[in-house]
């Protein structure tokens, strides 16, 4: 029996029979990119690989690498995995505090620094002996550079190989609470994982991608690189938030990955430029509408994708229904890191809004006698590092991953989140609120671009929300700020007609300051961080419930 293929031999092929076919677009400002075709791309990494193996590190070393999505971030990583070493990825986004922290609980040995915002912001967290390289749209600095090393090294010969179970990368889960855990994945499972996601998504070497969610995180790390790898399709980069349209027009992408605050903010985007009612008057007219849908679709780049995917945290349905009726149909996947990201899809057959698919094939799916989903995948990660006891704690007797979410199932396998099992509170009715459903009915609304529901202890929960973008720098003008107003006093009991008594909400606060990562109040994939958000409340929740109103600026 031949030894299974695993992601380096797909880049071996790819390198082999596609030499002149472009990888990898990187844009690098006024307009201009660089291609990287296979040969080029495998080029550069084969000769980073002998450098760092003649730096003499023990195989499975832990290198690092800081950087925003970019061409070499991704042939750096073939270059660790070359070499023999295991790479840690660290967000692009993060603090020192943090970043010192995955530094040295990963043991890193290097880190690579690569294209970044806010360097001088992490660059404290870094031990002031940790050798760096510099990638080409590095920060400037005094480190060893990247072309410097290729230009002077010669590339390493042959097909280096990995083992099925040796660990080929640790992704650092952003998490909504504590300290960031490192999740292990091994080459075998990865790639029966990504092999998996090949076929289901019948992604080939013609497909386009756009690569700007943080490679960091396990979503765009194998749905958009690994799957390149094994697909051997285009991946462009984008530059900047400011360039991002221009970015999606130049890639016109077949297939669009994105976040639910992300496919939120491109509909009030289309919004912004035609008001909603009229929008929906308009698709009404049989002869308008098709061109309608297409300059809109055109407008945002997206026209040419034949699969549009969301994942990361629940999208609500309206959404889903309102983009399917431009004629893009959106399909929402369920997966985490621990499983690197193969667990749910939906289907052509299996699709429905409010539900994250059926299960990928080989995964097995338990639901307990609490409500958590328990996931037992092909992709399933080796352990978090250095910490058995939590990964023995993490798994039943069967093996079957606890994944905190709680859900329901239909009989077709179709899965739908209820919430997660550590948020759901209890009121000091002694009655049981799961936030996230609540959540959902709210950022529905047009007027709401994020919501989080609590009230633990108190009589009944209450919602803070955080208003869309196109209206915030509006609400100075009191007669705007009137109509929001009313337009939340609707909702308000719109949401509390939807749900049960002891749901109800007492009140809306809208909170003055936007939720961001830097801020703290949301995670580097753009879910809340509840415990932020409510702690930054808890001083002034009671004088909101003694306030005795139901919707409140703050």
């Amino acid at each position: 029996m031949s030894a299974p293929q695993l992601l380096l031999d797909f880049v071996y092929r790819n390198e082999t029979q596609y030499p002149n076919k472009v990888w990898l677009t990187q844009p690098i400002g006024n307009d201009q990119v660089i291609n990287y075709t296979w040969s080029e791309a495998m080029d550069q990494a084969r000769r980073m690989a002998a450098h760092l193996q003649s730096l003499g590190f023990e195989r499975g070393s832990k290198i690092a690498m800081v950087s925003k999505n970019c061409a070499h971030f991704m042939i750096a990583e073939l270059a660790i995995w070359m070499a023999g070493y295991t790479t840690v990825a660290i967000y692009p986004t993060t603090n020192a505090e943090t970043a010192g922290y995955v530094i040295d609980h990963s043991d890193s040995v290097l880190l690579f620094v690569g294209k970044l915002d806010i360097w001088d912001e992490i660059k404290p967290g870094v031990p002031a002996d940790m050798p760096m390289i510099a990638f080409p749209l590095a920060p400037e600095n005094d480190y060893q550079k990247w072309d410097d090393i290729v230009a002077a090294t010669d590339p390493i010969e042959g097909n280096p190989s990995r083992e099925s179970d040796e660990v080929g990368l640790i992704i650092y889960t952003s998490g909504s609470t504590g300290r960031p855990k490192g999740v292990m994945h091994g080459f075998g499972r990865m790639s029966d994982a990504v092999k998996g996601m090949v076929k289901e998504l019948k992604l080939t070497g013609q497909d386009r991608g756009l690569s700007y969610l943080p490679l960091a995180h396990v979503f765009e790390r194998a749905y958009v690189e690994c799957t390149s790898f094994a697909a051997a399709h285009h991946i462009f980069f984008a530059e900047s938030l400011d360039t991002f349209v221009q970015d999606l027009q130049r890639c016109r992408p077949t297939v669009f990955i994105s976040v639910p605050r992300l496919w939120l903010k491109f509909q009030l985007g289309v919004f912004k430029n035609m008001p909603e009612k009229k929008l929906n008057f308009l698709l009404k007219i049989p002869i308008l509408s098709g061109i309608i849908k297409k300059k809109i679709l055109t407008k945002l780049g997206l026209d040419t994708v034949r699969l549009a995917g969301s994942g990361s945290a629940p999208i609500p349905a309206a959404l889903i229904e309102w983009y399917r009726r431009l004629g893009l149909n959106i399909v929402e996947g369920y997966a985490m890191s621990e499983d690197f990201a193969y667990s749910h899809l939906s289907t052509e057959k299996f699709n429905e809004p409010g539900y994250v698919g059926v299960p990928y094939p080989g995964v097995k799916v338990k639901i307990s006698e609490a409500g958590e989903i328990l996931i037992d995948s092909p992709g399933k990660m080796l352990g978090y590092y250095k910490q058995d006891e939590l990964t023995a704690d993490s798994f039943n007797d069967d093996g079957y991953f606890k994944t905190g979410d709680r859900g329901e199932r239909k009989a077709n396998g179709l899965l739908k989140i209820t919430g997660r099992v550590k948020e759901i509170f209890k009121t000091s009715k002694g009655k049981y609120i799961s936030p996230a459903p609540i959540e959902n009915i709210i950022n529905n609304d047009s007027c709401v671009e994020l919501s989080c529901v609590s009230g633990a202890g108190m009589p009944q929960p209450y919602a803070q929300i955080v208003i869309a973008e196109d209206l915030r720098d509006k609400v100075s003008d009191p007669a705007v700020k009137s109509n929001i107003d009313s337009a939340l006093h609707e909702l308000l009991q719109s949401v509390n007609s939807q749900i049960e008594h002891h749901e109800h909400l007492e009140f809306m606060v809208v909170v003055a300051d936007e939720w961001t990562i830097a801020n703290g109040c949301l995670t580097p994939t753009m879910k809340i961080r509840r415990s932020e958000i409510e702690a930054i409340a808890d001083p002034q929740m009671e004088a909101w419930y003694n306030a005795g109103e139901k919707v409140l600026w703050a």
